[in-house]
């Protein structure tokens, strides 16, 4: 007998049997629902009932005598799973189950399902896009940003194994001065080949190039500061050509072969913003030589970005280009909708849309979480110049994206929050409201190095390849002083896999709304809560298993009597709720904190009760069974986020 969520089994059954016996007990009144919640100590039974302090203001007795006088019409004979019912406390029905026969049901589940035990399907699987990462091609994915792509894969993979047809999508933002400014750099430069990574190679000339344009920039306001005999504006001008002034010093300085070259061919434009301006609204306009130039160094970039994910096992199904949104008119079709409602306005040529009377109109508020005096600002749709804004090309993506998936998960940072909850109420706007409902915004926070502070414009930050370097360096260190008596090879390779799944496993295992603060003591700890520690742990599992050297032939449920046991066991068929809850609420990092508590459950039970030498060979084969579950499920646990579970460490 084989069960896909044991203790969702045994829950069922304590759910029924007290429904029937206060059906049996007070025939008088509305059957409730029947809760149960988790008791604080196993002894006291598995699951507990405080429905007794609810019947007693309605029926105006004591809890306990309630308690008492249901757990007396229980019917034992179709007990399953349950063992007894009794009272605790001032009116709790506790239930308490028969680890015999759960013992029995929970190890054969794991050791038939395998890789799919915990895997619960949804009763109405559906489509879904989960789209995630979307850094800007201009710079490599550095630290801060690397957060994003972990949430989105372990999102995309517990998603698909919870049943649901997944599609991860990567949205290319090429739309932009951004985008402009690095490509009139590489143009400069004279389109080179890349000497060293992509996507790094890029970086640099973005970086540069972003300052020059920006010292002219305010050096022509200064110019006209002085014209006007504004001293204000001189001062302001100043100060920020001071400040800019001191980057290009740090930049000369890192890059002098390139920052001499920008600088040179740079110069020769009397107002390089302009250019920039020109090139920006000639792309967005689709013509053949901007479109060929910003393209080519997205390309680059992107092609680094590639490389970098495939070495954390991140992969997407689309790779969506926020310039075909605009040249297929897609985006212009939004925006002449829109203007035709009664939500947008023209303010000196600016096109406005006024959220917040959507919110009032559509009376939206409380389903968005709103309250009365919050006001949602206005969204610019478009500027004078006839160039639209990013969330206005962001509003036709998502209509793209509806038209391929039932639900949409966008994976952006917590700093992003009004521009999608403006995307959300524009929806609402164009009479899209089921879309809107179906639209998630996976909000999550910042990274933090300490002591360390990053300055993209400066060119200071630390890129995601740096990082899994010196994860897999730091890695290869420990594993030399731990096993010296393995190959170089072999140290190599489980260093690679160790130093990747540390850093993965320290940017999921943080709820999301909480900041990630990144230190080489959490994320290489191999003593608790980590990747390597939870890995080491998988690890130690294969070793029992590889030196029984044989599969449990007649395990004895019957003698996992030690509370150690029965707490494990416990673990091991709560990992199917542990994994629906994560799915349902999107909350990977359940997983991660799961992996880590039965880690920390095995090694104690390790440490105190032998596997291999126990008292007889029932319980030998009973603890082999125990363990080979504990292996298959942490396995199955850390391949939800992406972390590989190692046979050998």
């Amino acid at each position: 007998m084989t069960s896909k969520n044991p203790f969702d089994q045994f829950r069922q059954e304590c759910q029924t049997t007290l429904a029937e016996a206060i059906k049996k007990a007070l025939p008088e009144i509305k059957a409730p629902n029947v809760t149960l919640s988790k008791t604080p100590n196993i002894e006291y039974g598995q699951l507990a009932s405080s429905l007794c302090f609810e019947l007693a203001k309605k029926l105006n007795q004591k809890p306990l005598d309630l308690a008492k006088l249901l757990v007396d019409a229980v019917d034992q004979s179709n007990f399953k799973l349950i063992t007894k019912v009794t009272t605790a406390g001032a009116g709790y029905i506790n239930f308490h189950v028969n680890f015999e026969k759960f013992s029995a049901l929970t190890l054969e589940s794991v050791k038939q399902l395998k890789n799919d035990y915990g895997f619960v399907k949804a009763d109405k699987p559906t489509k879904i896009i989960v789209e995630h990462t979307s850094v800007n091609p201009l710079h490599p994915i550095h630290i801060g940003q690397a957060r994003n792509p972990m949430l989105g894969d372990a999102l995309a993979r517990i998603l698909e194994c919870r049943g649901h047809e997944v599609s991860r999508h990567y949205y290319i933002d090429d739309v932009g001065r951004q985008s402009s400014v690095v490509a009139y750099g590489f143009d400069k430069l004279g389109r080179p080949k890349p000497t060293e990574k992509s996507d790094l190679f890029v970086g640099k000339i973005y970086t540069v190039t972003s300052c020059l344009v920006e010292i002219n920039r305010l050096k022509r306001a200064r110019d006209l500061a002085v014209a006007a005999q504004s001293t204000d504006d001189l001062v302001k001008a100043n100060k920020e050509i001071d400040e800019w002034m001191s980057i290009a010093s740090e930049l000369k300085e890192k890059y002098p072969v390139l920052f001499e070259a920008l600088m040179a061919k740079i110069g020769e434009d009397e107002n390089p913003e302009e250019e920039i301006n020109r090139l920006n609204r000639a792309y967005e306009n689709d013509e053949p030589n901007a479109k060929q130039l910003i393209r080519e160094v997205s390309d680059l970039c992107l092609e680094g970005f590639r490389q970098t994910m495939k070495r954390v096992s991140v992969t997407y199904d689309s790779w969506d280009w926020e310039s075909d949104f605009v040249w297929t008119a897609q985006v212009s079709e939004v925006m002449q909708k829109l203007k035709t409602s009664p939500f947008v306005y023209n303010e000196k040529g600016v096109w406005e849309f006024d959220a917040d009377k959507v919110a009032r109109v559509l009376d939206l508020r409380g389903k968005l979480g709103l309250n009365e005096n919050n006001e949602v600002p206005p969204l610019t749709l478009g500027r004078a110049d006839g160039t639209t804004l990013y969330t206005t090309r962001d509003i036709a993506y998502t209509l793209w994206k509806f038209k391929h998936a039932k639900k949409v998960i966008n994976v952006i940072g917590m700093e992003q929050s009004l521009a999608q909850l403006q995307l959300k109420i524009a929806l609402y706007a164009l009479g899209c409201g089921e879309q809107a409902d179906n639209l998630v915004h996976f909000a999550y926070n910042l990274v933090t190095l300490p002591g360390y502070k990053m300055s993209s414009r400066r060119g200071h930050y630390i890129t995601f390849d740096q990082v899994l370097d010196e994860a897999v360096e730091r890695a290869y260190e420990e594993v030399s002083k731990r096993s010296p008596q393995l190959s170089e090879q072999e140290k190599r390779n489980i260093a690679c896999f160790v130093g990747l799944g540390a850093v993965r496993y320290a940017l999921v295992d943080v709820d999301s709304s909480k900041p990630v603060v990144f230190t080489w003591e959490r994320v290489l700890n191999f003593e608790t809560n980590s990747a390597p520690y939870v890995q080491y742990t998988h690890a130690r599992a294969c070793s029992i298993l590889r030196k029984a050297a044989r599969e449990p032939d007649q395990p004895a449920y019957s003698l996992l009597t030690e509370k150690l046991e029965k707490e494990l066991l416990l673990n091991l068929a709560s990992f199917p709720d542990i994994f629906v809850e994560a799915t349902e609420y999107l909350k990977p990092n359940l997983i991660a904190d799961y992996a880590n508590a039965l880690a920390d459950k095995f090694n104690t039970f390790y440490n105190a009760l032998p596997v291999l030498k126990a008292e007889s060979e029932g319980l030998v084969d009973a603890r082999l069974a125990l363990t080979q579950a504990i292996r298959i499920v942490m396995y199955n646990a850390l391949t939800l986020i992406g972390v590989v579970a190692p046979e050998k460490m």
